[in-house]
């Protein structure tokens, strides 16, 4: 089986693409028949639901953010096996699948963005500012999805995954000290702003070269 039988139509850049392509196909290869597509995606859902329930606990105790990281692993599990487990089998439903996991996407960014609004004792402004630019980078994806044809969820050498991992570990830090969260949110949401009106503009080229040339070719 090859890498591109799980990928379907995704562009990937994210920097551990090669890594999680071969871990995603093993689990694909082990996974029972009995789990399907749909069950995954739940399943990813679920994961988000720990995570929030992990920071809300985490008011009362912060050890409990330890249960937000295995719940982003969960989270990490459904939502990247669902669509490719699909592909691995030979039964994608590309629209259905990807009208599907948008969804389930932007669910779990809510979600989510619920339990950093509970968790954060000051400024939970942060938290909403966090999850708008969040959602503004998954509207840059559709449109550039729209433009060009071609669906990427990296931005640059940055991904779903490497943003997971580096939420796990500022969770784990704020453990030990106390608003490491609040200060990532903080960063993360001015990064997530600059990159998106960068996102933007390219696809506001993309768009006015993609006008000019189906004027150019319907002169002809």
């Amino acid at each position: 089986m090859t890498k591109n039988n799980i990928t379907g139509d995704r562009d990937r850049t994210n920097l551990l693409k090669n890594l999680e392509s071969r871990l995603i196909e093993h689990l694909c290869e082990r996974m029972p028949a009995w789990v399907k597509p749909d069950l995954l995606t739940a399943t990813g859902l679920f994961g988000s639901l720990v995570v929030f329930f992990g920071l809300w606990f985490g008011t009362f105790a912060k050890v409990f953010l330890l249960l937000s990281i295995i719940g982003l692993a969960v989270q990490w599990f459904g939502d990247s096996l669902d669509g490719r487990l699909a592909y691995y089998r030979n039964t994608p439903r590309k629209w259905y699948g990807w009208a599907l996991d948008i969804n389930a996407d932007w669910v779990s960014t809510c979600v989510i963005g619920l339990g950093f609004y509970i968790y954060l004792p000051n400024f939970k402004i942060v938290s909403f500012v966090f999850v708008v630019a969040y959602g503004g980078s998954m509207i840059v994806s559709l449109l550039r999805y729209k433009i060009t044809d071609k669906y990427t969820i990296d931005t640059f050498f940055w991904g779903p995954t490497e943003l997971r991992i580096l939420i796990a570990l500022v969770l784990f830090v704020d453990i030990f000290r106390d608003d490491t969260l609040l200060q990532f949110g903080l960063i993360g949401a001015l990064l997530l702003i600059f990159f998106n009106l960068l996102e933007s503009l390219k696809v506001l080229r993309l768009g006015h070269e993609r006008d000019q040339q189906e004027k150019a070719e319907k002169g002809h």
